[in-house]
């Protein structure tokens, strides 16, 4: 561990540095699902115990490997359509999606809580594309940022499972009501994994997750629509491997029940244009 950087955060802001972990772990693997180099010169440049801290598990990274992969093709094809358009990051950590997937035209704002954004900032510093707002995702008041003029799409990548079910519900109705003709790209995980991590039960030698309050299977996909009536369609993005085990145990778990009904989920709502 030669790295400057010796971040220490909270229990929910160092999930974090386990999803960069996690993506790293995947990047340098000879037959990644994903190519982050970001992520591993970032974990090159933090001192962090990460191995001893969140394990090295293979299926881990290649899960995790998986979700990213579903937002970044929902970022990269809303750019395709909109390449002038904003992309909002609702507590985004040390995602280094803006890496990833960048146009050079989009405008990034990304928003998260003070600790976690001042680590960003020193870490990633921000480009003349990108702005990033120390605030509490719940806390509409960063929609003040975000130029009206352009098309939006918001993400919120491994954070809505660590708030109360409401805030949850408030949080989609508030974007849905405040940005016509936006979506919402959101992840959730299923109620058993939910249930593991509010009895202490989700743990390696060296971490324990935090408690998730919010969680929905996937067959709930669907009541995502009561939060608001401006919300007009759910769709569900299904995760994609080309090779490997995952490429052929994939079809399954989507498909066959029950696991397809009790599986991670990653979803997309769109909002209503303004009448």
């Amino acid at each position: 561990m030669s790295g400057a950087e010796r971040p220490e955060l909270a229990a929910v802001p160092e999930t974090a540095l386990w999803t960069l972990w996690q993506r790293a772990v995947e990047a340098r693997r000879p037959d990644a699902l994903l190519h982050d180099p970001k992520a591993v010169e970032l974990v090159d440049r933090i001192d962090f115990p990460f191995a001893e801290r969140f394990g090295t598990s293979g299926l881990q990274s290649r899960l995790q490997a998986l979700r990213v992969g579903c937002f970044d093709r929902e970022v990269a094809d809303f750019l395709a359509r909109e390449p002038r358009g904003t992309v909002v990051c609702l507590g985004e950590g040390l995602e280094t999606q803006y890496w990833r997937v960048d146009n050079g035209r989009a405008q990034w704002l990304s928003v998260d809580l003070p600790e976690a954004t001042e680590l960003r900032e020193r870490l990633l510093p921000p480009g003349p594309r990108q702005r990033y707002l120390a605030a509490d995702a719940t806390d509409l008041t960063w929609a003040e940022a975000v130029d009206r003029d352009r098309a939006v799409l918001i993400t919120a990548q491994g954070l809505l499972m660590y708030l109360p079910p409401a805030r949850v519900r408030e949080l989609i109705a508030a974007c849905a009501e405040r940005f016509p003709g936006g979506s919402l790209v959101l992840d959730a995980v299923p109620r058993w994994f939910a249930r593991l991590t509010r009895t202490g039960k989700m743990r390696t030698s060296g971490y324990q997750a935090p408690p998730m309050p919010w969680a929905m299977d996937a067959r709930e996909r669907d009541k995502l629509r009561t939060a608001s009536p401006a919300i007009t369609a759910v769709r569900d993005v299904r995760p994609t491997a080309d090779h490997g085990p995952l490429a052929s145990l994939l079809p399954l778990t989507l498909t066959v029940p029950p696991l397809a009904g009790h599986r991670p989920t990653v979803t997309v709502l769109d909002f209503a244009t303004r009448a």
